[in-house]
């Protein structure tokens, strides 16, 4: 079972839900009869009145995805070192008096949290051009301009400083080369400086705690839930993940198959998959954490479920050719049907899907469909997510939809 916990977990938090299931229990309530039906080995108990602590925790445990109460806790004891949280350490770079060497980094990274956009990427670059020394000064700014010479001089001045974690979001260098979106001097080149002087090709850090990876190759393929006109592939994705995958980067990514799937473009699957996708490889992070956020086959059925459910016939083709889905599974037809309080225009829309677009239009559609969030229509989507192929085929068929955005 995937795990599946809540972000930043805490495990006093913890504690309180299993005590608070307890006394659920004990009370008679039927939503917690009906979890330890669910989740306990041995199903409702008995004798609801005597309920006991160790079986709340085990409930709790293996609703998140754990076999054990203990295995729990050394997984956020595991990941307690490796947790970063972008939100809260990335607090205001572009206030008054905010550090420049820090700002500049902060802004020019994807951070996967809904301000990542040009604009900061803008700022970042601005701050960098008005203190040129910066890249001489601090090694993470040299690894966001993707500086190689810069690096390189750094690394001969401190050979720790190509592992060191530093800047905002406490990273290593690598992870500011793949995750930085501003202009780059040489992102290839400053990647291969430091690998060689003993970067780790699977660098990353667990996101708000989250189970799996941020890694070096989810920077580099980039998109995600924010779209790719907000998170978009690093511009060099193709020689870095290459440069990755060949130092030996575990090509079974979780994250960055989760961040591309929303795209139909198949490029970073067949690049992966040439690497050993879907084949058992180090899984250097469930060792890291005790336990793997998804089991390969997880993995992979999320990538054909998603497949089928929107219409990707070229993935699930590239998937069954490579013995990974059933060669049964057959794609689900574009319909203009509703989830989550969007329609799946919506969401074409913020993804710039241009041809689901046109496939949705065309089984009827409705371009003036508003969200129950926001109450803006995919139009309004597409242009928030800087979707601008999507915009363009959106604005013929909305109304005023020229003049908004």
């Amino acid at each position: 079972m995937a795990l599946s916990l809540p972000a930043n977990p805490d495990l006093g938090h913890l504690r309180r839900d299993a005590r608070r299931l307890q006394r659920a229990v004990r009370s008679g309530e039927s939503w917690a009869i009906g979890r330890v039906a669910r989740h306990h080995p041995e199903g409702a108990p008995d004798d609801p009145s005597g309920f006991a602590l160790a079986d709340a925790h085990l409930v709790v445990a293996r609703r998140l995805g754990f076999a054990s109460w203990p295995r729990l806790r050394a997984f956020l004891a595991a990941a307690a070192d490796l947790s970063r949280d972008p939100a809260a350490l990335d607090p205001d770079p572009v206030a008054p008096g905010a550090e420049s060497a820090m700002a500049a980094v902060a802004l020019a990274c994807l951070t996967y949290t809904d301000r990542d956009g040009p604009e900061r990427w803008a700022r970042a670059a601005e701050l960098i051009a008005a203190e040129p020394d910066l890249v001489q000064r601090d090694v993470a700014v040299a690894a966001v301009t993707g500086d190689a010479e810069a690096l390189r001089a750094h690394v001969a001045a401190d050979p720790a400083a190509a592992t060191q974690e530093g800047g905002p979001f406490r990273w290593p260098p690598l992870l500011h080369v793949v995750y930085s979106r501003v202009p780059q001097v040489d992102a290839v080149g400053s990647a291969r400086v430091l690998l060689d002087a003993g970067a780790d090709p699977d660098s990353g850090y667990l996101w708000q705690g989250l189970p799996t990876a941020f890694t070096a190759l989810t920077g580099v393929f980039g998109e995600g839930e924010q779209g790719p006109g907000r998170q978009p592939r690093h511009p060099q994705w193709r020689s870095l993940a290459e440069l990755l995958l060949e130092r030996g980067a575990d090509p079974n990514d979780r994250q960055a198959l989760y961040n591309r799937m929303f795209n139909r473009d198949d490029s970073h699957l067949e690049l992966l998959l040439a690497h050993g996708l879907g084949r058992p490889s180090s899984e250097i992070w469930a060792r890291r954490t005790g336990a793997p956020a998804e089991t390969v086959e997880e993995m992979l059925t999320r990538q054909v479920d998603w497949a089928r459910d929107h219409g990707f016939t070229d993935r699930l083709a590239l998937l069954v050719a490579h013995g990974l889905a059933d060669p049964a599974v057959t794609v689900v037809p574009a319909t203009p049907s509703r989830r989550d309080g969007r329609t799946a225009l919506h969401d074409a829309a913020f993804m710039d899907d241009v041809e689901q677009v046109r496939l949705l239009l065309a089984a009827g559609a409705d371009p003036e469909a508003r969200d129950a969030v926001h109450g803006t229509r995919p139009y309004e989507w597409a242009v928030w997510a800087r979707a601008e192929g999507a915009a363009a085929v959106l604005r013929e068929v909305t109304s005023d939809g020229a003049s908004e955005g």
